[in-house]
């Protein structure tokens, strides 16, 4: 009979593979026990692999609109806000239009003028509002600042002196002729201001206007994707109603209240300031509207993704998700195993034929 031998070293070796095997299977386990899902998929699903690429597809998807939904809705409440000092602005300057338009002592037209130019640099910086770099009533013209406030060398102010020129000096002539505007009629103030500077405040897009000299923004706004199948505007501009009206008003209350004109023909004037800057009221009020209408559509595109979000999250945890008590044994099975594996590789390195001799 012959007998053979196997050496201690064979045996360490053995076991230290052993360890090594349930080293590895130990951290499977306790990355499975911690997320609760497979930790690799495609070993555990196979063909059915496909399914939770598209899961997690899905879910980045979603992500992706909520984040991003973040941003329009921070570009929206900042609209809003700059909206409110635009149209506080504009009330103030009509309230005060109204409580001296059957003044005509300098002092109070004075104060009238430099409360309307307060208005109108309130204006002009919420109109100039920007957020993350990017100015909020540009349309999408995100890097141009949009409005241009009235001074004495803008091209605004260059305009009007020009148109007030040529109506001087329309032909045929003015009756009675003209020299200045301390000179008009009820009757020439009015045609002016609805024939001439009027149509200078029409849409830029109209033959005529000059609202370009105001505003360097674009008509068309931003639009954002909310869903997957909703988009909304989610920005405002300055070429709207609202802002063209508080200019002209404003236009008219600095450059024609305090002109020398007689009573009844400031009466015109205040009149028409008054009628202009009502129409700017409500035109940022509409803006305002329209920008709340997409505020309450992310709102509800954000509830909806969340709800989608639970049920993609759901149905992903039933596909990948494992019996965690299972796992949690099985777990803790091998710690015991691998405990027990320690020992003996401890007791079989200290055989040696040292030891017996």
């Amino acid at each position: 009979m012959k007998t053979s031998f196997v050496s201690n070293l064979a045996v360490q070796n053995a076991m230290r593979l052993t360890i090594q095997k349930g080293q590895v299977e130990m951290m499977k386990l306790n990355d499975e026990v911690s997320t609760g899902v497979h930790a690799d998929y495609g070993l555990a699903l196979g063909a059915a692999t496909s399914k939770s690429v598209n899961i997690s597809s899905q879910l980045d998807r979603l992500a992706t609109l909520k984040s991003t939904n973040s941003i329009v809705t921070q570009r929206l409440a900042g609209s809003q806000e700059a909206l409110k000092t635009m149209q506080d602005a504009a009330q103030k300057s009509l309230s005060s239009l109204m409580a001296f338009r059957d003044n005509s002592t300098a002092d109070l037209l004075k104060i009238a003028q430099d409360q309307n130019a307060a208005a109108m640099t309130t204006f002009a910086s919420a109109a100039n509002t920007s957020l993350n770099g990017e100015y909020l009533f540009s349309g999408i013209n995100t890097d141009v600042q949009p409005f241009t406030d009235y001074t004495a060398t803008s091209a605004a102010k260059a305009s009007y002196d020009a148109a007030l020129s040529t109506f001087i000096a329309a032909q045929p002539p003015q009756v009675p002729p003209l020299t200045s505007v301390s000179q008009f009629t009820k009757a020439q103030m009015t045609d002016f201001i609805d024939n001439t500077l009027a149509p200078m405040y029409a849409d830029p897009a109209v033959a005529g206007s000059t609202w370009t000299d105001w505003s360097s923004a674009s008509s068309q706004n931003m639009t954002s994707r909310i869903s997957a199948n909703e988009v909304i505007q989610s920005s405002a501009n300055v070429n709207a109603e609202g802002a063209r009206k508080f200019a002209l008003a404003s236009l008219i209350s600095t450059e024609l209240l305090s002109a020398g004109l007689s009573d009844d023909v400031r009466g015109v004037v205040t009149d028409k300031a008054v009628a202009y800057m009502g129409e700017a009221v409500t035109g940022l009020i509409s803006m305002q509207s329209n920008l709340g209408l997409s505020q309450e559509r992310v709102k509800k595109a954000n509830t909806s993704i969340e709800a989608q979000t639970k049920i993609v999250k759901a149905h992903q945890l039933d596909l990948e998700g494992i019996d965690t008590f299972a796992a949690s044994t099985m777990l803790k099975t091998l710690q015991t195993q691998l405990e027990t594996s320690y020992t003996l590789t401890s007791r079989l390195q200290q055989l040696s034929l040292i030891n017996f001799l």
